[in-house]
């Protein structure tokens, strides 16, 4: 089974009604050491991505993903939006048609570089890295195995759940939590608990 057109847009939605679904919880964390805005951020974007997908008809999936990554630009404040938006746009740009485990691996692989690049944040900082960096060697590790998409994708999510709560302890180095110094230990970094939303949806989307 490849990652197809189909799937793609299927992903985004379950993005879109999960990020509907755990918008409190998000915007609590984020309260807690940020603006207190990620969640709401972050569902605005996707209803408009929805709207976008609705009129969309995407002939691959890195159609449906760089329109995704181009909409949260456009309609998410905060560092979320910029973040995201490029990490799928990138994404999207190296899946120019169906994907196999391995390529899907890449193309995840790209949308993490596109993140680093734009926040300039290392594993350690408390930020989306340190959920997406252990889910892309997840994925990439298991599908090195010969293992089907769904296979690959499930071990990507527990890794970067994995990764979100390991950020509760860290102090923050990058972005807003940040300013706070010491203050900012003790609490799961928003972003890192998105991203493996993200990873999470993308697992049971692809599992039979």
């Amino acid at each position: 089974m490849d990652f197809d057109t189909p799937q793609a847009e299927a992903w985004i939605r379950a993005i879109a009604a999960a990020v509907e679904k755990d918008q409190s919880r998000l915007t609590e964390l984020d309260s807690a050491i940020g603006d207190g805005d990620h969640g709401s951020n972050l569902n605005r974007g996707f209803a408009a991505v929805l709207t976008t997908l609705d009129g969309l008809r995407p002939d691959s999936p890195g159609a449906v993903l760089t329109k995704t990554g181009t909409t949260l630009i456009s309609k998410v404040g905060g560092a979320s939006g910029p973040l995201y938006g490029k990490a799928f746009r990138a994404i999207g740009a190296a899946l120019p048609g169906p994907a196999d485990p391995a390529a899907l691996a890449e193309a995840l692989s790209a949308g993490l570089d596109a993140i680093r690049l734009l926040g300039k944040a290392d594993p350690g900082d408390k930020t989306i890295v340190d959920a997406w960096t252990p889910a892309v060697a997840a994925f990439r590790a298991t599908a090195a195995t010969g293992a089907p998409l769904p296979e690959a994708a499930t071990a990507a999510a527990e890794a970067a759940e994995q990764g979100a709560r390991a950020t509760t302890p860290l102090q923050a180095r990058k972005g807003r939590a940040s300013y706070l110094g010491e203050r900012s230990i003790g609490h799961q970094d928003p972003g890192a608990t998105s991203t493996a939303l993200i990873f999470r949806t993308l697992a049971t989307t692809l599992t039979p």
